[in-house]
C-alpha cells in the first residue's frame, strides 16, 4: 500500500481516519504553461463525511535542500454546519513556515468542500484550490501482498474514495529553483496543543521498513532526522532483501530522507515527482526485493480527470442496509 493505514497494525493514526494521510503528488500541470499541482490525499476508504475541524493539512516546500521547511500551505478546515464545510489556506514562508500551525498569509479564504460528484474548484488570484470527496488514484493488489506475493491482479483501492486537497499555482510560488522538495503532513489539537500525527512523501515506506512499534515515532518525526534515526535500521531491511555494499546507500538515499524530490526542468516521473498514474507499488516491490518481485498486475484508474483538480469522482457510497 501507500501511506495508507500508516498507524500501528494497519490502523488510522490516533484511531480517526481522517487523520490518516493517503498519498502525495507534485507535477506540471497539464493545462497550462509555468503552473505546478500538489496533491495531498487523506483518509483511507473515505470513512465520515467530513476533514477534521481540529486538524491542519500540510504541505511542506524544502528549497533548498536542507531538509527543512522553507514554504508551507495549511489548510484548515471549518466545523460542518447543516452538513457543509469550508476550507482556508494559508501560505507562510522562512521559519514560520517551519510551525505546525497554520500561519502566514490567507490565499484561499473560506472555499467550499465538495462531497458530491462534481468538484467545487475555487480559484483565487493565480491559485486554483479543491478540497473534498474524489476517487482514491492509488492502485494495489493488497490480498497478493498479504499472501506471500501470490497475485489476484484484484486492486483493493479501484472503487475506494479518499479527502482529497489539490492546489494549483504558479511555479515562483514555490521558489525560483526549478528542483524543490515536498513533504505532507496532519497536525491535530489535543488539550490546546498541535501534534503531528501523522506525515509522509514517498509511497509505501512505513509499511515496508518500520515494524509496528516504530511507526507512531515515524509519523511524529521530522525528515530532517531521518538519516539519524532511520538509515541504519532501513539498511539492514535491504541487506536482509539482498543489498550488498556501495547498492545499499543508493537504494536509500532515493527515499531518505522522507521528501519527494521534483525537478521541474525534467518530466514528473516518480521518483521525480509523481503523477496520478505512477505505478509506485511496483516500483517499491522492486526496491524491497531486491527486484525479485517487479510487478502486481494492476494498473493505473481510468476515472482521472484531464482537468483540475485531475482525480475521478467518488465512487457512490454504499447504502446502508434496512433489516
Amino acid at each position: 500500500m501507500s501511506n495508507h493505514l500508516s498507524g500501528k497494525n494497519l490502523t488510522f493514526p490516533a484511531g480517526d481516519a481522517r487523520l490518516d494521510l493517503t498519498d502525495l503528488f507534485a507535477f506540471l500541470s497539464p493545462t497550462g504553461p509555468g503552473r505546478t499541482v500538489l496533491i495531498m490525499d487523506a483518509n483511507t476508504f473515505a470513512t465520515g463525511t467530513e476533514f477534521h475541524p481540529d486538524a491542519v493539512y500540510q504541505l511542506n516546500i524544502d528549497t533548498d535542500g536542507d531538509n527543512e521547511t522553507d514554504i508551507s500551505f495549511s489548510t484548515v478546515f471549518s466545523a460542518p454546519v447543516d452538513g457543509q464545510q469550508t476550507a482556508t489556506v494559508h501560505h507562510a514562508t522562512g521559519v514560520e513556515a517551519r510551525s505546525l500551525e497554520a500561519t502566514g498569509t490567507v490565499i484561499v479564504d473560506s472555499a467550499p468542500v465538495s462531497f458530491g460528484s462534481e468538484p467545487q474548484v475555487t480559484e483565487a488570484g493565480p491559485i486554483r484550490f479543491f478540497a473534498g470527496l474524489r476517487s482514491d488514484p492509488f492502485f494495489a493488489d493488497l490480498e497478493g501482498l498479504m499472501h506471500d506475493f501470490q497475485w489476484t491482479g484484484a486492486d483493493a483501492f479501484g472503487d475506494q474514495n479518499i479527502f482529497s486537497i489539490a492546489l494549483e499555482m504558479p511555479d515562483e510560488l514555490l521558489g525560483g529553483n526549478p528542483a524543490f522538495g515536498v513533504w505532507a503532513r496532519v497536525n491535530i489539537r489535543r488539550d490546546g496543543a498541535l501534534l503531528q500525527i501523522d506525515r509522509g512523501a514517498h509511497p509505501s515506506l512505513t509499511a515496508f521498513f518500520n515494524p509496528e512499534d516504530a511507526k507512531e515515532a515515524y509519523n511524529a518525526d521530522q525528515p530532517a532526522n531521518d538519516h539519524e534515526h532511520y538509515h541504519e535500521a532501513w539498511a539492514q531491511v535491504l541487506e536482509k532483501a539482498g543489498y550488498t555494499g556501495q547498492e545499499t546507500g543508493r537504494a536509500l538515499s532515493v527515499i531518505l530522507p522522507d521528501i519527494l524530490r521534483f525537478d521541474r526542468s525534467q518530466p514528473a516521473v516518480y521518483p521525480n515527482g509523481r503523477v496520478l498514474t505512477d505505478d509506485v507499488f511496483d516500483a517499491r516491490l522492486a526496491v524491497v526485493t531486491h527486484g525479485q518481485v517487479s510487478g502486481d498486475k494492476t494498473g493505473a484508474h481510468t476515472d482521472l480527470l484531464d482537468v483540475f483538480p485531475f482525480l475521478g469522482h467518488p465512487h457512490p457510497r454504499p447504502q446502508p442496509t434496512s433489516d
